[in-house]
């Protein structure tokens, strides 16, 4: 299969070809298209509107080639991701090679010539490679161009001819130096509703601020002084990010244009940066509005018309029932969404060393559908969300994970909370950095397996992972970074020299070999199995505090895969009672919930039935009087296959 799922390998056409067949949008597209404009502008306006966003789709599909148009015929929504599907996160200019050459380009040798990766990572998240002016790239200039300092448009095509490409979609917010904010300013008529403007601080009322919800404790409103006189405009990030008006129909439509423009250039998958805020309303909170909701619905129906192998991700670092409310139905808003309640859980599992909690939350992680899946990350380029967790951990618990975090170094980042009280937003770190303290007296290569056995719990969950580049490599905290630039988010930002990276990575016994290949490892064993497919099942056995333990089974129901994830420094010894499982044919997936502990053990009827392979440790464990006993090390990571299951895979 290489690196790929999906069918937008094929590239788009250079000019648009008006000669052949033009994209004729099904009348209940069409009729769905207008009921969403309907909803957000009125009928009216709709019925004005969607006459030029027909034209806008039509101008895209004429750079479709005729081969995509056919291939994507054929294409399966269930199977959009599956178990080969892994996630680097990477910015642009990250990775850094030889002086005269693209960033971009240095990106494929790195991960080739990392060990054990090659051919494993199959996309890549670019993070915002264009033009900006401040947030390491979410203070976009232009939405249309590769920023120059990192390559071009024909790189980022070069790139995505060896793997899937994430792009993220910033349409909350441009850049003040944008050429758009810079025309309000200067007085220029068609740009005087494309932002939320005020005349005076004071239109913008204390009772309607009280209410907004944002990630930050700095004013809704900036001023700016323009050819008219002052004004005061909608911020929700920072005074650089000025937020567009989606209540300008123009505004929507600019931003299907540009959704459009990178589907062209390569997108196998449109990140949806900061989505929560995108519809600026005076008297709401500003977050997880209808109206957002109704756009992300409209964009997924112009991408079933257009473009329907390629998916959206909304990234909503918000709490999690919130956050998975970007499903939709299923069917018809994201098909994939952030899981940004696991990397906050995952700290305080180990920082507790008790899975109690985290298997509680994992337990009930449902699906609305075959064709929507989660995005497993425990890291960022901007550290650990807390949002994720604030209704499933106390605020004593989310203090504690803060707490043993500043412990190893981390900085925090604050929000507005709905009191108008400061509170914890999100955790300033790297991922190594936030389990392992510098000049520890533990051994390094315990504090590695710690670090693996953390990473392995976005490994077994259903899902997609993505990992971010440090995340990957083990980097510790920039502190020095951060010391410079007084941006807390740096600790976690730092550039990467490809010469100094190679070079360590030929010491075998070094710290960077032995994170790599060991993750290389548990990722070769992943996209080989089918049990880890993002649409098989996954039962979370609560057999112990001690351990993280998943059942995962194939989609056809052929394949089980038993991960035991020791999240302890202790030793500790496991019996797993077979009955639990339901192996080899004797439960179908249907009656997997009704089996009782009176049920007799289904799996022994021949010798080989009574073994149990671990793929990551390459050992055996037998099986006694119905009970699966297995020992674990301090932070083991064990994915047990049936013998049997093992045999008929290699046959097959």
């Amino acid at each position: 299969m290489g690196r790929f799922n999906g069918t937008n390998r094929i590239s788009y056409k250079s000019e648009p070809d008006y000669t052949q067949p033009r994209l004729e949008i099904p009348p209940d597209a069409r009729e769905k298209i207008l009921k969403r404009l309907c909803f957000l502008y009125g009928e009216s306006e709709a019925k004005k509107h969607i006459i030029e966003l027909e034209r806008v789709l039509k101008v895209h599909y004429a750079y479709k080639p005729t081969e995509a148009i056919e291939a994507e015929k054929n294409f399966d929504p269930s199977e959009r991701f599956t178990q080969k599907d892994i996630v680097l996160i990477t910015y642009g200019d990250m990775l850094r090679g030889e002086e005269n050459r693209s960033t971009l380009a240095t990106l494929t040798e790195v991960i080739d010539n990392l060990p054990g990766l090659k051919n494993l990572i199959n996309t890549i998240h670019i993070l915002p490679f264009f033009p900006y002016s401040s947030d390491r790239g979410f203070s976009i200039l232009d939405f249309n161009i590769v920023n120059p300092k990192l390559g071009s448009w024909k790189d980022i095509e070069g790139l995505g001819q060896n793997f899937q490409l994430m792009f993220d979609a910033v349409f909350n917010h441009v850049s003040a130096q944008s050429m758009s904010f810079q025309e309000l300013l200067n007085g220029n008529p068609d740009y005087k509703d494309v932002f939320t403007v005020y005349t005076s601080p004071d239109e913008l009322t204390t009772e309607q601020r009280q209410i907004i919800v944002r990630p930050r404790t700095s004013d809704i409103l900036s001023k700016y002084q323009s050819i008219d006189g002052p004004i005061w405009v909608w911020t929700t990030f920072s005074p650089d990010q000025i937020d567009l008006n989606y209540r300008n129909p123009s505004v929507l439509i600019g931003a299907i244009e540009t959704l459009l423009l990178y589907i062209r250039h390569g997108a196998n998958i449109i990140r949806l940066d900061a989505v929560t805020y995108l519809w600026d309303e005076p008297g709401t909170t500003g977050a997880n509005l209808a109206q957002t909701h109704e756009i992300i619905k409209l964009f997924r129906d112009i991408l079933n018309v257009v473009a329907p192998s390629v998916a959206l991700i909304t990234e909503t670092n918000i709490p999690h029932k919130d956050n998975v409310s970007y499903f939709g139905s299923g069917f018809d808003e994201a098909q994939m969404v952030y899981n940004f309640a696991l990397p906050p859980l995952v700290l305080y599992t180990f920082y507790k060393e008790d899975a109690a909690a985290l298997s509680q939350w994992a337990k009930d992680l449902q699906y609305p559908s075959s064709s929507a899946t989660f995005f497993n990350i425990l890291d960022s380029h901007d550290g650990v969300g807390l949002m994720g967790v604030k209704n499933i951990l106390s605020k004593e618990e989310i203090a504690f994970i803060i707490q043993k975090a500043k412990e190893r170094g981390a900085f925090i980042s604050y929000k507005t909370g709905d009191d108008g009280k400061e509170e914890p937003y999100e955790i300033n770190t790297t991922w190594f950095s936030a389990l392992d303290r510098d000049n520890d007296r533990e051994d390094v290569t315990f504090q590695v397996k710690r670090f693996i056995a953390s990473r392995s719990i976005a490994l077994v969950l259903r899902g997609v992972p993505g990992i971010y580049i440090h995340g990957l490599i083990g980097t510790r905290n920039d502190v020095e970074t951060v010391l410079k630039t007084k941006s807390k988010r740096d600790i976690n930002r730092q550039a990467i020299d490809q010469r100094d990276l190679l070079e360590a990575l030929k010491d075998r016994n070094s710290t960077l070999y032995n994170i790599v290949s060991q993750l290389a490892r548990l990722l070769e064993i992943r996209v080989r199995q089918s049990a880890f497919h993002p649409n098989g099942e996954q039962r979370i056995l609560m057999l112990s505090p001690d351990v993280f333990t998943v059942l995962r089974i194939s989609p056809e129901c052929d394949e089980h895969i038993l991960t035991l994830t020791n999240i302890t420094s202790r030793v500790c010894h496991l019996k797993v009672p077979l009955f639990e499982l339901g192996v080899e044919g004797t439960y179908s997936s249907e009656n997997l919930s009704e089996l009782q502990p009176t049920d007799t053990a289904p799996f022994c009827a021949t010798p080989e039935e009574n073994y149990w392979y671990d793929l990551v440790g390459r050992r055996g464990w037998r099986v006694q009087d119905g009970n699966l006993e297995v020992t674990l090390q301090p932070y083991n990571v064990v994915w047990l296959m049936p013998l049997v299951e093992l045999e008929k895979a290699i046959e097959s």
